[in-house]
């Protein structure tokens, strides 16, 4: 199987997941006009499951190092399926609560708060686990993009609008969302084993892991995404009988399209973890927030409306994200 070899390589892999992690939202947003969010979610949930399933036929299954996809699905001790699966559950109930936060009290409250939240709890939880990096220079970098989100939910602050419903409801479920967002890497990367060129005997190769996780995320949306679906938090009530009715073509292929994004950053971000270590391939990873920002400032121009004394909050937000991504890069060099 293809693994990560260097840690140059590994930090490549986290902008990249970067990327997918702060852009997989606009596909979302193209097609929010005609396609209700709980819809489009299923479509997106199979992107993921396709993409977890290519990685492992392929870059899983070929090669002379570590072992084979279905070698190693077959060896796997039950508790460390049953940890990859629930880091699927948790990731499915978090993402979906953040996106109802969002629907309800806007990116100013729900974005920073919840993958503030996600953001510092992953990063520690990950590091406990399995700590690698010098931790003053990692919890720093974590501390100055913490503080670049304060700055971004500032920014989001003066430029929102009055809403009819509660905005103390947003607030409390984007911080569940950013409690559950921040533990669902952790039983991910421990059901794997800690070196994926000789895997332990009953542990998981990261493509197994993936495979499983994404199981899980289709598994528990029948629970989850059903309930929103048949008792919005937001909008209105639709059914499966919607999903077959209104979906187009083009509309069922933006939300695979929004998973399989979302999935190579994930796939990538895991074997970049085994050099990186999932502390500092979680915290750069999360770093999408600088994305997504970018998105929304020079493409979606969502602060169009701020205030002109308030500018200044944007390239402030900017200079912090980086300064942290360095430190945190920087974390396993010193």
């Amino acid at each position: 199987m293809f693994i990560v070899d260097n840690y140059i390589l590994a930090i490549i892999f986290c902008f990249i997941t970067m990327l997918c992690w702060g852009s997989w939202a606009n596909t979302q947003k193209l097609s929010s006009e005609k396609w209700p969010f709980q819809l489009f979610y299923w479509d997106y949930s199979f992107g993921i499951l396709f993409t977890t399933f290519f990685f492992a036929f392929t870059l899983g299954s070929f090669g002379d190092n570590g072992r084979g996809f279905l070698e190693d699905f077959y060896q796997a001790d039950i508790a460390n399926l049953r940890s990859a699966f629930i880091g699927g559950i948790i990731f499915n109930f978090a993402n979906l609560l953040l996106v109802i936060a969002i629907e309800i009290a806007g990116m100013a409250i729900a974005f920073p708060i919840g993958i503030g939240i996600a953001l510092v709890l992953g990063v520690f939880t990950n590091y406990i686990s399995q700590p690698e990096g010098n931790p003053y220079v990692l919890f720093s970098g974590v501390t100055l993009i913490a503080i670049a989100i304060l700055f971004d939910g500032l920014a989001y602050n003066k430029t929102l609008k009055n809403t009819k419903d509660n905005p103390l409801k947003g607030i409390f479920i984007s911080l569940i969302a950013g409690i559950a967002m921040g533990f669902f890497y952790k039983f991910v990367a421990s059901s794997m084993s800690v070196d994926f060129l000789i895997p332990q005997a009953g542990k998981l190769t990261p493509y197994t892991a993936l495979v499983v996780f994404s199981i899980g995320i289709i598994v528990s949306n029948f629970i989850f995404n059903t309930i929103n679906m048949y008792f919005p938090l937001k909008g209105e009530k639709v059914s499966f009988v919607d999903y077959l009715k209104l979906g187009s073509l083009k509309l069922h292929m933006i939300g695979i399209f929004g998973g399989i994004i979302w999935g190579v950053g994930m796939s990538l971000n895991i074997l970049a973890s085994d050099q990186a270590g999932p502390a500092i391939a979680y915290g750069l990873g999360q770093g999408a927030t600088l994305v997504a920002a970018i998105w929304g400032v020079f493409i979606w121009k969502e602060f169009k409306d701020l205030p002109y004394e308030s500018r200044w909050l944007i390239p402030m937000m900017f200079i912090l994200f980086f300064l942290g991504i360095g430190f945190i890069i920087a974390a396993k060099l010193i």
